[in-house]
């Protein structure tokens, strides 16, 4: 499992979600705490590409061992990549949650939801 990080370039939401700014589209996964909430990841279920999400709102789900978790929105869009990958290979959520363990990107309707959004310092002051 990663060692606990919260990387400064990226972008935190108050439910353990964070984002990848690349120009109008974001990469959205969960934090290094959530993952070591939810335990060892066997399945992630993506939505279909294409599909619309909103900001604060259920996108996906991740199961664990241990339960079977919703995945907020951190920013509204449309769904335009998956990450594949995490069909054959969930736990890379647990081993590398910025990197390979990355949910899916997502083209943004309104980019001013982002000033919305923690930056590292205050995500992590809020997980004390």
């Amino acid at each position: 499992m990663a060692e606990a990080s919260y990387p400064s370039e990226l972008l935190y939401h108050p439910e353990h979600d964070w984002v990848r700014m690349d120009g109008d589209t974001a990469v959205f996964g969960i934090t290094w705490f959530a993952q070591d909430a939810l335990g060892e990841v066997v399945f992630f279920d993506p939505p279909e590409v294409g599909t619309a999400v909103t900001k604060d709102e259920p996108y996906a789900e991740i199961e664990s061992v241990k339960a079977v978790s919703d995945v907020i929105a951190p920013l509204s869009g449309e769904i335009v990549e998956v990450n594949a990958a995490l069909a054959d290979a969930p736990e890379a959520i647990n081993e590398d949650p910025y990197g390979a363990g990355w949910l899916v990107k997502v083209k943004l309707s309104d980019p001013a939801e982002r000033d919305a959004l923690l930056d590292q310092a205050a995500y992590t002051a809020s997980l004390d």
